[in-house]
């Protein structure tokens, strides 16, 4: 199959560059002994967008593309609106119009809003989202599902994720936030390397095993075999399915802290901040529909989460700035 990745609208994936490939690129055809094409795409462009669908004849879309802060979202509902919903608009306008008739697609646990019983499974409610983010995930799948009804030649798997952390075993590719980190564990690590002072824990009073939330973290590794399983489940003409992709258990922030000094061998400074708009208390995963129709199911442990993003940051203090994993 020849797949199209789609990644964030308005920010480059990578911001460092040699020559004309991102770092991050020039790193994963290093280790994997390939050459990828490569094209930095706003889907706000549609003529763009367009130019690619024409040039490349496409078997399926891996639909990554948004912004995904909810903090951020609270205070900027609007932008949030326009770039997740009208790039999504854009690509499945653009995909039908090229008969391209295949999609996995980025969703989040967020569209299931403030949990009525956890663990979370596919049949929990939808829609009823704490924050704008939320929303544009809810109303994308929505979109979805619709063409799929309309289009019956439609296949596409919405995988509903949670919180993903870690990096590649190689400590060569991990997440790189420019600017100040809007998840977690990011920011932890940053921490425990000494680029920020200490970290903002964003309420202490929520009902839980400590009073600082709980979420269902899953390995990035785990998660990108999971889109691997869910590309393959498009082959069986399986029309529009849904599934949880997490490990099934919740890490409050305060344990996902002691977890990364475990990895770091760092105390992590840490204060306590007032709750952000939009967030809830606990969200973890029923995750076993998608081991029973996918084939999949997370592998990675905790503290092989935190290691292995210990083992990129770590190795590229800065980043992809320098240019060079040290």
């Amino acid at each position: 199959w020849h797949v199209a990745f789609c990644l964030n609208p308005e920010y480059p994936h990578a911001r460092y560059y040699i020559g004309d490939v991102p770092e991050s690129i020039r790193r994963i055809e290093k280790f994997m002994d390939t050459s990828i094409e490569f094209h930095e795409l706003d889907l706000l462009d549609r003529p763009g967008l367009e130019k690619i669908f024409k040039k490349h004849s496409f078997s399926a879309v891996m639909h990554f593309a948004g912004l995904k802060a909810v903090g951020e979202s609270v205070e900027q509902p609007l932008r949030y609106y326009r770039v997740n919903l009208t790039a999504s608009m854009n690509l499945l306008e653009v995909m039908q119009a090229y008969r391209v008739h295949n999609l996995v697609f980025s969703s989040s646990a967020t569209v299931y809003g403030d949990p009525q019983h956890l663990p979370i499974d596919e049949q929990h409610p939808v829609g009823g989202c704490t924050n704008p983010y939320g929303k544009t995930k809810f109303f994308i799948e929505e979109m979805i599902k619709d063409h799929c009804k309309a289009e019956k030649k439609w296949n596409a798997v919405l995988l509903r994720y949670f919180n993903p952390i870690g990096a590649h075993f190689s400590g060569l590719i991990g997440e790189d936030p420019q600017g100040i980190p809007n998840n977690l564990l990011p920011y932890v690590a940053q921490v425990a390397i000494g680029r920020r002072e200490c970290l903002n824990v964003f309420g202490n009073d929520y009902d839980t095993i400590d009073g600082t939330g709980v979420r269902d973290y899953i390995h990035v590794v785990d998660l990108a075999k999971g889109h691997i399983a869910a590309l393959k489940k498009l082959k069986d003409d399986c029309g529009c399915k849904v599934y949880n992709l997490g490990t099934g258990r919740g890490y409050s922030v305060l344990q996902m802290v002691k977890a990364m000094e475990k990895a770091s061998g760092k105390e992590i400074a840490y204060k306590v901040a007032p709750r952000r708009g939009g967030d809830i208390a606990s969200c973890y995963a029923d995750p076993r529909l998608a081991e029973e129709e996918l084939g999949w199911k997370a592998k990675f442990d905790l503290d092989r989460m935190c290691e292995d993003l210990w083992r990129w940051q770590s190795k590229n203090p800065t980043g992809f700035s320098n240019g060079t994993a040290s």
